[in-house]
């Protein structure tokens, strides 16, 4: 199972174990110590309940679970258990009991104190609500003063909460259902999870309005209680098992978006010499990021322009500038330097320093940050002749608090990342669903301005919530972590190939992911970090996620061709047309085999290519093995976990 593990996920750490348990004609996965995927009948009802213990810095500690009890009987289920959650600043320990009766009932008890003084940025029970089913819905919204709101769920992502003060929330998963859960012990709030890049909406305790991060005292007893009903015409049978997928392909729409890649001043030197490798690769752009907060900010320029010599690939210059400075006056500083280096660029985006941060609703904004005026017209007349972009280096979150005019810009840009609230496979596959709302939102708030989005990665390059990163040095899935390993593993690849696809149907100009090299890099090299296999291996040039950036670069601005897939939780396609050649890219997401059905390929000779666990070696050692395919003549295709293929048909 090691080298199986290393393949899918780039380590060795399994997966969390997984039970799945019913109570009438409700299904509830129990999963380190949190109840997911609440489903009534074949609706999800509830994404999750879990009482979650987040440090100073919001990232969440890894439950350690022990005393695990599950009986399943009589028609229901009950599970009690013990958390130990440690952070930096101590262990918060929590029992839990969770059960579901033949009603559909579920109830969820978390009681726990610290082992000494506790500063959290959260410590209690969050439930999250699936985007499907309740995205544009109806739903009833009890308060904690009694107080009953009728409201609907918007289908662009709010910047604030849309609900405050809350005691319980109800909606109809499916037609003549309704669920209601209901909180006690704190007082909870509403907050669109989708600003993050997760596939869902929050309820969480202790508002954000209060001060944070906070302190639990040394034996304090946090004690929570979630009740989950449903009324109405409830189903028989809980939902049995998953069928095969069906991907239809239907008519050109648009154009395929630009592809490029990230690189930050600390892997400058390294990118370089992986010139030749990303030259391969077929990048449109690089976004290079200077600090001018840093004393030798300028000492990257020279490789940024070898980088773009040695690749061909356009640069896109990121610039932080030093907070409370006139934009003006640092940039025309910057040109100078990047002229004397001989640095072309093709685009710049800047962002002052204290853009870098996040500011809740109700937080003070330092002041004398720079308008967005200031910034556009500084850069201006510091570059001419070269498009300037606006937005954010950090999350979705900060641009859609802080949203730039309509038609000030040549472009508006965001980055994301796929590890802020949760590091299970799962949820860090379903931010991808996110990512469309993303796109849709991004745009309501920027008009007709082009929009590039970027850079994206699925762990973090800096943290906007906290003082830093979270340390992740034994390659675990962490939170809030810039290493990741399942980025260098078949995870990575097919986690890039479904938000690509999601930039494609979005008609977004251009996508930066990964990086040349480093921890989201697509060329392997020497970490400080262990990277099993890779370190041992002769040979080993490149990661998974090599070849999908490879196969959609070469599709820039070639005619989108809609791509429709049954079940987009399990496997995401996109696909383009050339002249006659059609090709078609689709990922598996899941940690099980899973069948395609291809019932509609247009007719002519075609070749399929397969990247999974069987060619994982062979594709590591050769960065042109996406280049051949084997014959194929049928309408159905096994993905083994996490496989990306390739469909290439000419006609």
């Amino acid at each position: 199972m090691s080298q199986l593990a290393i393949k899918l996920f780039g380590t060795e750490e399994p997966p969390a174990e997984q039970r799945v348990l019913t109570a009438g004609p409700i299904t509830a996965t129990f999963e380190n110590g949190q109840l997911r995927w609440i489903r009534i009948g074949k609706s999800e009802a509830i994404r999750a309940i879990a009482f979650l213990v987040r440090d100073r810095n919001w990232s969440t500690a890894n439950p350690e679970i022990s005393d695990l009890s599950i009986d399943q009987s009589d028609g229901g289920f009950r599970v009690t258990f013990t958390a130990s959650c440690p952070t930096m600043d101590g262990t918060f320990t929590w029992r839990g009991q969770f059960t579901g009766t033949p009603d559909g009932t579920v109830q969820c008890i978390g009681v726990g104190s610290p082992d000494q003084d506790f500063l959290t940025g959260r410590t209690g029970f969050v439930i999250l609500h699936p985007l499907t089913g309740f995205v544009g819905k109806p739903v009833t919204i009890e308060h904690t003063d009694g107080a009953v709101e009728r409201s609907a769920i918007s289908m662009e992502i709010a910047p604030s909460q849309p609900f405050l003060s809350v005691r319980a929330i109800s909606h109809e998963p499916l037609r003549g259902v309704k669920a209601e859960i209901r909180m006690e012990g704190d007082s909870w709030e509403m907050e669109d999870h989708r600003n993050w890049t997760d596939s869902s909406f929050k309820t969480y305790c202790r508002p954000l309005s209060l001060p944070y991060p906070y302190e639990i005292a040394e034996g304090e007893q946090v004690r929570h209680k979630v009740t989950l009903k449903f009324t109405g015409t409830l189903p028989k049978d809980p939902v049995g098992a998953l069928g095969p997928v069906t991907l239809r392909l239907g008519t050109p729409s648009g154009r395929m978006p630009a592809i490029g890649l990230s690189v930050l001043p600390e892997d400058a030197g390294a990118a370089v010499r992986a010139a030749a490798l990303v030259k391969v690769a077929g990048v449109q752009h690089l976004n290079c990021r200077i600090d001018m907060r840093a004393k030798a900010w300028a000492r990257p320029l020279g490789d940024y322009a070898k980088l773009a010599n040695g690749t061909g690939a356009k640069i896109a210059l990121e610039i932080v500038i030093p907070a409370k400075h006139k934009p003006a006056d640092v940039l025309a500083r910057a040109a100078k330097r990047i002229s004397a280096a001989e640095l072309k660029v093709a685009s710049v985006i800047v962002t002052p320093a204290d853009d870098l941060k996040s500011y809740p609703p109700g937080t003070p904004v330092p002041e004398g940050v720079p308008s967005w005026s200031d910034v556009a017209a500084g850069a201006r007349k510091a570059f001419r002749n070269v498009r300037i972009g606006g937005g954010m280096l950090s999350n979705f979150t900060e641009l859609n608090r802080k949203r730039p005019p309509k038609n000030l810009f040549d472009f508006v840009s965001h980055a994301t990342s796929a590890l802020v609230h949760a590091a299970d496979d799962r949820s860090v596959m379903e931010t991808l669903e996110a990512v469309g709302h993303i796109i849709h939102s991004t745009k309501a708030i920027i008009g007709g301005t082009p929009y590039r989005i970027g850079p994206s990665h699925i762990g973090n390059s800096f943290n906007p919530y906290g003082a830093e990163v979270t340390p992740n040095p034994s390659g675990g899935r962490v939170t809030m972590a810039r290493t990741d390993p399942r980025h260098r593993g078949l995870f990575g690849a097919a986690w890039h190939l479904g938000y690509l696809s999601q930039v494609a149907v979005g008609g977004v100009e251009a996508a930066t992911v990964a990086s040349p090299v480093g921890e989201f890099g697509i060329a392997y090299r020497k970490l400080p970090n262990e990277q099993p296999w890779f370190d041992r291996a002769k040979g080993a040039k490149v990661y998974p996620v090599y070849h999908v950036i490879r196969g959609l670069a070469a599709a820039a601005g070639a005619k989108r061709v809609e791509s429709q897939s049954s079940d987009t939780e399990r496997v995401r396609a996109v696909a383009w047309r050339r002249g006659r050649a059609t090709c078609v890219w689709f990922a598996n997401l899941r940690d099980m085999p899973v069948q395609v059905r291809l019932p509609d390929l247009p007719k002519g000779e075609a070749s399929l290519m397969m990247l999974d666990e069987e060619t994982f070696e062979a594709a590591a050692r050769d960065a042109l093995f996406c280049d051949t395919g084997a014959p194929f003549n049928g309408s159905e295709i096994d993905l083994r976990p996490f496989a990306v293929a390739r469909l290439q048909i000419r006609g």
